[in-house]
Parts: C-alpha cells; sequence; structure tokens
C-alpha cells in the first residue's frame, strides 16, 4: 500500500483553484476519513466510491484511508471529487498503474460505477489549461462542454471500468474531437417575435434603439397595453453573442448548474425574468458560499422587471453598483467573490396603483397622494441611471382587427447588428462594446454635436434639470440613434430623438 496523488478543481465564484486529492492507504482499522474542509457532498463520497470500486470489478482496500484535498483551507464542495478519490484509491492499492502527473480528474460517480453530469466542466477545464495540464478526464456526457476549451486533450469517460482500462493502457479512450462553432450553437428560438405587437410603433422604435446600444429602457402604461410582450419581443432583435461572449455566458449557466447536459453552450442572449417577490440574494447572488443572482445570470442578455415599483426598495436599490460597474461584488466572512453583471435593465410598470392614470377611456380612481406614492417608489438615483422612457399608450380597436402584420424581428434584428457594428469598429481596443457601455471619455471623443445640436442640448439641460448622469445618457443614446441612421456625425434630429425618450410622468 502506498500513497497516490491526483488533480481536480474547486470552483470558488466563477473561477477555478488546482486542488490535490491526496490518498493514503496504511495499515489499521478499516476506516475511510476525508480532510480538507469538504462539505456534506463531498463527506457522502465515501460511500459512492466504495459503492462504485465494489461494483466496477475492484477491490476496496480493507485498510486505514486517509484522503486529503489540498489546500486544506480552501473549501470544498459537490460531487466532483468523486472520480479522483476513486482513481487515487485505485493507484493506491496498486489495482491500477499509471502515470496521471499531467492530468485532471472531474466527474460524480453512481453507485454502478457509470459517471454522471457535473456542474462547473467550464471553469475547471479553463484551470486545467492555465496550470499546463495536457488532458483532462471528465464524464462523457460532459465532454462537448469541456471541449470548448482549446489548448487541452478532453477524454470522454462513461464509467470507472473504462477509465481504468484507459490507465492501464489496455483499452484506450479516444480524444474528444474539438466541435466547429456551428455544432454547438443552437439555432435561435423566439416565442416572441416583434410583428406579433399591434400599434406601439414608438414602442418599438425604442426597443430598436435600446437594443442597437444596449440601453436600459423602462415602458410605462395602462395594464394590457401590451408592455410585457414588448418586452419578451426584445429577445428576437438583439444580435447574436460571439464565441467570447457565449463563453462568458456559459461559464455563469455551468457553475449555477443551470445548463443542461445537451447543450454545452449557451449561444442566444439570456432573458431572465424574475418575480417581484424575489429576495435580495436572488437577485444579486448570495448564500453562504456566493452562487450568481438573476442580475449575472442575464449577463450580455436581458434582465426584465415587470411591475418594476413593487419590487422592495432595498432589492431595487443594489441594482444602481451593477448598472454602473458591470460587476456585482459579494462579502462575505470567508472572502469575496466577483461575477459579471453586464445587463440590459428593461423594467414595465404602470403610472398609478389601479394603472389608469393618464388613460383617456378608463376613469383613475387614485388620489394624486396615490400617484405620487406610488412613482416614488423607485428612487431618483436609480430612475438617473435608465437611457429611455416610453409610454405604452391603450392599443386602439383599428389596430388591434388590422389584418396586417408589421416589421418583423428579422429586419429590425439585421438594422441593430448593423449599428453594433459600428460601434465595435468605433470602440475597438477601448473594451467597451456598445455604446451604452461607453465612460466620459469616450463619450467625449465620439459624441460632438453641430452647432444646432449644442444650443438644443443647452435648452434641453435647463428644462430638464438633467444631471451629469442624465446629460452623458441623452449623448450616448443619440450617438446610437445615428449609428441606426448608419452616419458619422450627430445632428439636432438626432438628439431631438434621444431627448422624446427622457421620463415625463415621472420625475
Amino acid at each position: 500500500m502506498a500513497l497516490a496523488k491526483v488533480y481536480s478543481a474547486a470552483v470558488i465564484g466563477l473561477d477555478a483553484q488546482l486542488v490535490d486529492v491526496e490518498v493514503d492507504i496504511s495499515a489499521g482499522l478499516p476506516s475511510m476519513t476525508v480532510v480538507g474542509l469538504p462539505d456534506t457532498a463531498v463527506q457522502e463520497a465515501r460511500e459512492r466510491v466504495r459503492a462504485a470500486i465494489r461494483n466496477s470489478g475492484f477491490v476496496f482496500p480493507s485498510k486505514r484511508i486517509t484522503v486529503n484535498l489540498a489546500p486544506a483551507d480552501l473549501r470544498k464542495g459537490g460531487p466532483a471529487y468523486d472520480l479522483p478519490i476513486a482513481v487515487g484509491l485505485l493507484l493506491g492499492s496498486q489495482q491500477v498503474v499509471a502515470d496521471v502527473s499531467d492530468t485532471l480528474f472531474l466527474g460524480e460517480l453512481s453507485l454502478d460505477g457509470t459517471l454522471r453530469h457535473t456542474q462547473g466542466i467550464l471553469p475547471m477545464v479553463a484551470l486545467a489549461r492555465e496550470k499546463g495540464l495536457s488532458c483532462v478526464l471528465v464524464p462523457a456526457i460532459d465532454a462537448k462542454e469541456a471541449a470548448l476549451i482549446e489548448g487541452v486533450r478532453v477524454v470522454p469517460v462513461a464509467s470507472l471500468t473504462e477509465l481504468a482500462d484507459h490507465l492501464k493502457g489496455e483499452r484506450p479512450i479516444s480524444e474528444y474531437s474539438v466541435p466547429a462553432w456551428e455544432e454547438v450553437v443552437a439555432p435561435a428560438k423566439h416565442s416572441t417575435d416583434l410583428s406579433y405587437v399591434k400599434g406601439q410603433e414608438h414602442a418599438k422604435r425604442a426597443l430598436e434603439v435600446a437594443a442597437a446600444g444596449g440601453h436600459n429602457l423602462i415602458m410605462i402604461g395602462p395594464p394590457g397595453s401590451g408592455k410585457t410582450m414588448l418586452a419578451r419581443s426584445l429577445s428576437s432583435i438583439l444580435p447574436r453573442m460571439g464565441m467570447e461572449e457565449a463563453l462568458e455566458v456559459t461559464r455563469i449557466y455551468s457553475v449555477s448548474g443551470l445548463l443542461p447536459p445537451d447543450t454545452p453552450l449557451v449561444s442566444q442572449r439570456p432573458f431572465r425574468s424574475p418575480h417581484y417577490t424575489i429576495s435580495h440574494a436572488g437577485l444579486v447572488g448570495g448564500g453562504r458560499w456566493p452562487k450568481p443572482g438573476e442580475i449575472s445570470l442575464s449577463h450580455r442578455g436581458v434582465l426584465f422587471l415587470d411591475e418594476f415599483p413593487e419590487f422592495g426598495h432595498t432589492t431595487l436599490e443594489v441594482l444602481r453598483q451593477p448598472i454602473e460597474d458591470k460587476v456585482v461584488t459579494i462579502s462575505r466572512a470567508q472572502g469575496s467573490v466577483t461575477f459579471p453583471a453586464n445587463f440590459m435593465l428593461v423594467a414595465a410598470m404602470n403610472p398609478c396603483p389601479c394603472g389608469y392614470y393618464g388613460d383617456p377611456v378608463r376613469e383613475c380612481r387614485c388620489s394624486s397622494g396615490d400617484v405620487t406614492r406610488y412613482q416614488k417608489r423607485i428612487s431618483g438615483p436609480l430612475m438617473d441611471r435608465i437611457d429611455i422612457f416610453v409610454e405604452v399608450p391603450r392599443v386602439e380597436y383599428e389596430k388591434l382587427t388590422d389584418g396586417g402584420c408589421g416589421e418583423t424581428s428579422e429586419k429590425v434584428r439585421a438594422r441593430v447588428e448593423r449599428a453594433r457594428h459600428i460601434q465595435r469598429e468605433r470602440l475597438q481596443g477601448s473594451g467597451v462594446m456598445c455604446n451604452a457601455d461607453m465612460t466620459p471619455a469616450e463619450v467625449r471623443q465620439f459624441c460632438q454635436l453641430d452647432g444646432a445640436g449644442q444650443a438644443l442640448l443647452k435648452m434641453a439641460m435647463n428644462q430638464l434639470s438633467l444631471s451629469a448622469r442624465g446629460f452623458h445618457r441623452i449623448l450616448k443614446v443619440a450617438r446610437t440613434v445615428a449609428d441606426l441612421e448608419g452616419v458619422a456625425g450627430m445632428q439636432a434630429h438626432h438628439l431631438a430623438e434621444a431627448l422624446q425618450y427622457r421620463p415625463r410622468v415621472l420625475s
């Protein structure tokens, strides 16, 4: 009996850290102890590994077994350590003889020795490449996800028996070939097309501008006017993600356990729509060992908050920092974890508690005090971080019964993608991907107005009492309007359209 050492990995936030799985088999009463700050799932690995080894035709050592997961001060969670512990036992008991010094082992074992889907594969395989390990052995069902990381040999393993034969050289397992981008990209599926929405041309235009520049947007209107349908159709006009963006989003979903086994890559922009009863931790992320919340799950996509004023005041206020910084930091006694949070905030709300304030057909039953209190549930600083405000009025009968269809999402998306291409070319090398993310330095450089535009902006500053943040946001929206038109210089009519998207009902 001897000491065996196998490499595995732990996921902390969205990053992984190398873990040495040391297995010592020595004389003494039969027992198995796992040390190194393991959680309950790792402690239970003792029983899974014991059953898997026996059911795979091997002998479980009747000795004193100590499994050390180093570094000892790093928390180890999840069932991904099953496979490295089992391999360590087989190596330590000399039932398998092999050199595994450049190999990372990941996977959860079933009692019969087969391997199951494991969370967090993507960041752990990325760690293997970073640490110079040449080979990664993962469950066969996760091989397509692991192969997204280039520069590492991925070996798909179906069972412990198959792995033992591979390590002994009796029946080597073929390396998983890296899939082409087209093979892992699922075809786009959108439940709502923009052409389904009757009327609301002004709101559709606002959606197009928001999608083209990545701007935050809020829709205000009575119940049943189509606010939710408009928001859900936004996904159909957003540009498709590139490989780099898709890998960022996939890493978040892999760590969160929301990546289906048959979907190795999240290729469509996320659309998250949490209910207003969501907790602070559910929205931002949290827990004793922090996990991503809804704002990180909507990274590179859309966070839709329906019934905006119904969300708790504290819950809404935590959005302010992620909207500005594009990341969210969660601090605990054990340390801090930072998650990406570059999302488009899209909100929908009624103008008053009953929903019919200002409606030309149905009378509002709310007092002026009720309306004011309802609108002030959303703080001024948060409203100041929203670029586009659009009113969504009641849809008239003639428009609802009109047999014609409006412009399809495909046509709108083509214009949006052209505008995004212009922005990427302009902002190349700055680390910024769209107009909404521009810093004051980029605004100063790329948002220059002509004489008429400057005069209009000066008048708007005085009449609307704009803050410095609001001033910059108007210029960003005007820049997007100009990009949709395909012109290099910003003109007065571009600024005029951007000013139309400032709030009227809310102040």
